[in-house]
């Protein structure tokens, strides 16, 4: 899907690709064979001038990911792409998988050229098979007609949204559960054990790059760093494919530059209805609410986390002011407390008390004295994380609590008039001029305990 008319198109540009040979005719390939023929280290340095960041949502310079691995001593590196997306108002890397698979592996097989690994994976889940038949597709006609993608490997894994936390991916690649690790992959790579390897030389450590991430890296070396930075910001150059969805008139997934203002892009998608205010905006589930006052902070991983919030991997989920926050709450911290893999007690426990507790107040049974506690609670559900999910409760459950007191309070007297028909958006699939389905049945979802 080009990007609405816009000029800024870099990755979802023209028609879906459905052959190399089309992939080829729009340039494909050439950036892996200018790749090859070139000094790894000068091909990180233009990845470092032209500022990529990962588009996962830590916003980590990818060159320096990059450099790190290319450097390391170790016997054996790894490189995988992670394709897991599953957080709530999140799209666009499925988009990018089905709209141009090659330009995913040919960035894939870039990155493992450079630092020298010894294979590659894409780790996708296996409910999305349907919708990115063509991924297969492409990877073997770039297997028998090139030499890119011979070492490159597809990984189909569970529905879990852990899936997609880095270190629970390389355990499902390794044919275990997603169960996240406590060293990072640079540390404690593919294939190393339990517990890593005894030394440096045998750690095998591993790159993990987002999908969207690597979908930049061909075009950035056919047409340089400069180019790719006339978009974007000084800190945050280049286009993100964002996901809007929630209560706005066109929800949307589109490719846009980087800088905008959130409130343009809440406009991009067509605002809120007539007569009605944005309330509340979400980064997925990576950082605090946004509210209404801070709607003109521009788009970029550094000038977002100094508004308070996040940007996350792209995806905003809007609410006007006829929403309730209460079910806001409840509906996201249910999400996390399902999604829990139960290895940390305080994020086993803390997000079952905190959905627990926001459960009552949605069915007025709670005790003024829970709401101090969801307060409470989210001050330790943290601790001894291994991975990024106790963090998500603690922002969304506790930014809500702080950002709107009084609808928690109307909630205990009974008196909330707001809107309760919400639905999580755990998207299913997206097609332009179609619109988003969703997965309707998984607020009912109950946690999975398996994994204790």
């Amino acid at each position: 899907m080009a990007a609405q008319g816009s000029a800024s198109g870099i990755v979802l540009t023209g028609e879906p690709v459905t052959s190399l040979a089309e992939y080829r005719r729009r340039g494909g390939v050439a950036a892996y064979e200018q790749a090859a023929r070139s000094d790894p280290d000068e091909i990180i340095d233009v990845i470092r001038r032209a500022g990529l960041r990962g588009r996962g949502g830590a916003g980590f310079p990818t060159a320096f990911k990059w450099q790190s691995l290319r450097r390391s001593d170790a016997h054996t590196k790894y490189v995988v792409c992670n394709g897991a997306e599953g957080e709530p108002g999140t799209f666009k890397d499925r988009m990018l998988l089905r709209h141009n698979p090659y330009q995913v592996i040919e960035g894939l097989a870039i990155a493992a050229q450079v630092i020298g690994a010894k294979g590659a994976f894409i780790g996708v889940k296996k409910a999305f098979a349907p919708m990115l038949a063509g991924l297969e597709r492409a990877l073997h006609e770039l297997r028998d007609e090139t030499p890119m993608a011979s070492n490159i490997e597809i990984v189909w894994g569970p529905d879990e949204y852990l899936f997609g936390e880095e270190k629970a991916l390389l355990a499902v690649i390794e044919g275990g559960l997603p169960l996240p690790r406590v060293l990072p992959p640079y540390l404690h790579g593919l294939f190393t054990g339990a517990y890593g390897g005894p030394s440096e030389e045998d750690s095998n450590p591993t790159c993990v790059n987002n999908v969207e991430t690597l979908s930049h890296v061909p075009q950035i070396i056919a047409r340089g760093p400069e180019w790719f930075r006339s978009f974007g910001t000084a800190d945050t150059p280049g286009t993100m494919v964002f996901t809007v969805l929630g209560d706005v008139r066109r929800p949307v997934v589109r490719e846009l530059p980087l800088g905008m203002t959130l409130r343009a892009l809440i406009d991009a998608a067509g605002g809120v209805a007539a007569g009605r205010a944005v309330k509340a905006v979400f980064p997925g589930l990576a950082g605090r609410v946004i509210t209404a006052g801070r709607l003109d902070t521009p788009l970029g991983f550094d000038s977002m986390r100094e508004a308070g919030s996040a940007l996350g991997s792209g995806g905003f989920i809007v609410f006007d002011e006829t929403a309730c926050m209460v079910k806001v709450a409840e509906m996201f911290s249910h999400f996390l407390h399902v999604e829990s893999c139960n290895q940390c007690p305080p994020c086993k426990l803390g997000s079952g008390r905190i959905s627990e507790r926001l459960e009552r107040l949605m069915a007025g049974t709670a005790h003024p004295h829970e709401v101090e506690e969801i307060a409470e609670t989210a001050t330790w559900v943290t601790n001894g994380q291994r991975c990024y999910l106790a963090t998500s409760e603690q922002l969304v459950a506790g930014s809500i609590l702080d950002a709107f007191p009084d609808e928690f309070a109307a909630h205990l007297s009974g008196t909330c008039q707001r809107r309760h028909d919400l639905v999580l958006p755990k998207i299913t699939d997206y097609r332009p001029g179609e619109g988003f389905t969703f997965d309707e049945e998984y607020g009912r979802k109950q946690p999975d305990w398996t994994y204790v």
